[in-house]
């Protein structure tokens, strides 16, 4: 499975249990359960750290409920998992597709609209 996360705190080696957002436009810090993924902007705190939160004058916490207890892998984890494993065993490696066709060629991509740094691309119909 994925590694623990820690603590975002710093010197702090605890396990974390909470992620705590901030809403700069609402004026609001969201505590809540550890999320799925770590995001960039967030950060994971241990229990001792999210008990103990604080936010400036003017500043409102929300905290959402907490689990009562760490969630355990379900048989649907370990479903998702095996399926995962499986899919990956049974796409051949580069070597192999490399000595079986010797030239692949690239697909061809039209580009789309273009945000920022983002492109969009889209496939040929």
């Amino acid at each position: 499975m994925g590694a623990i996360r820690q603590c975002s705190r710093s010197a702090c080696r605890q396990s974390a249990v909470a992620t705590l957002t901030y809403v700069y436009a609402e004026s609001t810090a969201v505590l809540g359960p550890l999320a799925t993924y770590a995001e960039p902007h967030s950060y994971d705190l241990c229990s001792q750290h999210a008990g103990s939160l604080t936010v400036p004058r003017g500043w409102e916490v929300l905290r959402l409920a907490m689990p009562a207890r760490r969630a355990e892998p379900g048989p649907d984890d370990l479903l998702a998992l095996a399926s995962a494993v499986r899919e990956a065993a049974s796409v051949p490696s580069e070597d192999a597709a490399r000595t079986s066709r010797p030239h692949l060629e690239a697909p061809a991509v039209v580009e789309g609209t273009r945000r920022g740094h983002l492109r969009v691309l889209r496939e040929p119909s």
